[in-house]
């Protein structure tokens, strides 16, 4: 399955769980962190200050995972 910036991130975690500590790199706490967070992954980036093409950067490299 091909991830998108329009996944939730419960949905992005639930399918790839590597993309925890990839997203606690980036600042996003998630589920498996201990802090839930409710949104899509755009929403959630977009909140920490990340613009579209940064936004669009590390769904590629979601992908790769």
């Amino acid at each position: 399955m091909k991830i998108t910036k329009e996944i939730t991130i419960e949905e992005l975690i639930e399918i790839n769980p590597k993309a925890v500590g990839f997203l606690a790199q980036k600042g996003i706490q998630c589920i498996a962190c201990g802090e839930p967070v409710w949104g899509t992954l755009e929403e959630v980036a977009k909140q920490k200050g990340y613009s579209e093409v940064e936004i669009d950067e590390m769904v590629k490299k979601i992908n790769q995972y």
